[in-house]
Formats: C-alpha cells, sequence, structure tokens
C-alpha cells in the first residue's frame, strides 16, 4: 500500500479527519481517537494501526511488522508495517477497520451517533 492509498482509505471511513504531525506523519482520527499513522520510519512508509491483544501477540514479531515506536514502549497495543512481507494490503485495510473501530468504541454513543457512525453491532 501506498501514502495515497492509505490517505484514501482512511478518508473513506465515515467522520474521519487527517492532520499531519509528528514529523510529517499523516495521522488519521475518528471523534479525535487516533486509528491510523503513516510515516515514523527513517523517511519511509510504515503504517501504524491499534491492534487488538490477539492480533498484538501473533503478529507483532512477524517480518516486516513490529510494536509501534513509542506507543508500545509505553503500553499500548499498537503495530507498525514498516517492510517487507508486513501485511498484504487487504489484510492492512482489515486491521485499520478493526482500529477505526477499536478508536470509535471509546466515543461516547452520543458522540458517535452525532458523527454518524454506526454501533459495530448494527
Amino acid at each position: 500500500m501506498t501514502r495515497d492509498e492509505f490517505n484514501a482509505f482512511c478518508g473513506g471511513l465515515t467522520a474521519t479527519t487527517h492532520v499531519v504531525q509528528w514529523g510529517n506523519a499523516d495521522v488519521w482520527k475518528v471523534g479525535g481517537k487516533v486509528f491510523g499513522v503513516c510515516g515514523w520510519n527513517d523517511g519511509k512508509d510504515a503504517f501504524t494501526f491499534k491492534a487488538s491483544e490477539i492480533a498484538f501477540e501473533v503478529l507483532q514479531d512477524q517480518p516486516g511488522i513490529r510494536p509501534a515506536p513509542y506507543l508500545a514502549s509505553r503500553g499500548f497495543k499498537w503495530l507498525q508495517v514498516y517492510g517487507q512481507p508486513g501485511l498484504s494490503d487487504d489484510e492492512l485495510r482489515d486491521h485499520l477497520v478493526a482500529s477505526y473501530h477499536m478508536a470509535a468504541a471509546n466515543l461516547s454513543r452520543k458522540k458517535r451517533a452525532e458523527l454518524g457512525i454506526p454501533d459495530k453491532n448494527d
């Protein structure tokens, strides 16, 4: 996945916002909560997302994937795809959607309704 493809995909999710921060990283948020980042790998594209407990345990030692610098060192379950083989584009999209839903789940029901984000169970 390229940075442009990453940005287009994240921008296509409901009620997302984009900022450039942290050393020219593309940071995607839902309701002010970060769910995806592109950047942070010595000027090369690297894709960072929040992971479930199981995904974090299974993927963190796979070639091209590591616990996300800074975030994982503070106890957060975030992964970074930084090299090959990493994840396929489809797998990365699936993890970005899961990360989006985890971030949205931290919003109040009222805030999700205001943003037009359906409950995951709907």
